[in-house]
């Protein structure tokens, strides 16, 4: 029986592959910038998801124009996970403007174009476009801090900018801030109206953990301000194994069946929904799923079996609780940590 369902895995696995490729999907195909100001380089972020079932590898980012730099993903993004490309502007005159960049892909299409525009001016008097949220009378041009996922010794940052929107001078502190991050702000103290620059960054060595590490700072709005979900900011890092002295030819290589469950249908029937997904190792060495993460109490998971032999497959059962859904239908995924050097992180999606 048991070399039967292997048997049955593996020409599913086969049938699957031919169909199977990667797919590049961007959150924005045009991000009006607004208001930037000029000889102040500006970045915008494009957030590339692989909606395939095969690893996406961007090949190569182009720019219109000679002042805009790019950067991008090197490694391959997974199915289902995602990837970013950023733009930087620096923008050689005044007026209106229109850029485009140029994604190349081993998705079909191979060339994906993206565009950016805005205005560049000696004085920015309007902060809509770029500073889009507000906690209190802070503007603010991102509402939460999700760092690139790192390796343990790393420390990625993330920038982002706030104005003073107060009629007096303020000074930026993020509350409940974890050990594992340092804030540094320039300048110190925002006179009314001024736009400042704040950097996170993150200590990995300070992770206790593999996988997601979840947390909130907390926005003061003035002296003496308390916490409260008005001014909160999600903080999100993901920690990865060092796989770096894998062996190229005898690694482990996972393979799913789907990276997308849709409850949808059976949660309008029943109260529980459950669907199982096949794991397949078809690498030359043993697959270790060393973390298994859910992020909502209405996910329940059962892995058969944390380390697949080459040529082998296990079962992932994924249940669904309508009951304990209420209102949280939040971070309805599975985070999965492996020592495949290709997909050390899978995620899956759980639709409901």
């Amino acid at each position: 029986m048991k070399r039967f369902l292997i048997t049955l895995l593996l020409i599913v696995t086969t049938i699957t592959s031919i169909y199977a490729q990667p797919r590049l999907s961007s959150n924005k195909s045009m991000h009006n910038m607004g208001q930037i100001e000029w000889k102040h380089p500006v970045t915008v972020e494009y957030l590339i998801t692989n909606t395939g079932d095969k690893p996406l590898v961007i090949n190569n980012v182009t720019a219109s124009c000679a002042c805009t730099d790019v950067a991008w993903n090197k490694q391959p993004i997974a199915a289902g996970d995602k990837g970013i490309v950023k733009v930087t502007f620096d923008a050689k005159a005044l007026g209106r403007f229109e850029k485009s960049i140029g994604i190349y892909s081993n998705s079909t299409p191979n060339l994906v174009y993206l565009k950016f525009n805005g205005e560049v001016v000696a004085k920015i008097t309007d902060y809509t476009k770029t500073h889009p949220y507000q906690i209190g009378d802070i503007k603010l041009n991102r509402n939460e801090f999700d760092f690139p996922d790192a390796q343990r010794g790393e420390k990625p940052v993330i920038e982002f900018s706030i104005v003073n929107n107060t009629d007096r001078p303020y000074i930026p502190i993020l509350m409940h801030l974890p050990h594992y991050l340092k804030m540094e702000t320039k300048p110190n103290v925002l006179q009314k109206g001024e736009k400042g620059n704040v950097k996170l960054t993150l200590n990995t060595n300070k992770l206790l953990d593999l996988g997601l590490t979840q947390t909130s700072v907390y926005l003061a709005r003035f002296v003496g301000d308390k916490v409260g979900e008005e001014n909160e900011i999600p903080v999100s890092a993901i920690l990865l194994p060092d796989l770096s002295s894998s062996n190229e030819i005898d690694k482990p290589q996972i393979h799913l069946s789907t990276v997308d469950i849709d409850f949808v249908e059976k949660l309008q029937k029943k109260n529980k929904a459950t669907q199982d997904i096949f794991i397949v190792n078809e690498g030359k060495s043993p697959l270790k799923i060393t973390k298994l993460q859910v992020f909502n109490s209405a996910i329940n998971v059962d892995l058969k079996k944390t380390v697949i032999q080459a040529g082998e497959a296990t079962r992932l059962r994924v249940t669904v609780r309508k009951n304990k859904l209420g209102k949280n239908k939040k971070h309805m995924r599975i985070l999965m940590i492996t020592n495949d050097p290709d997909q050390p992180k899978v995620i899956i999606n759980v639709k409901q």
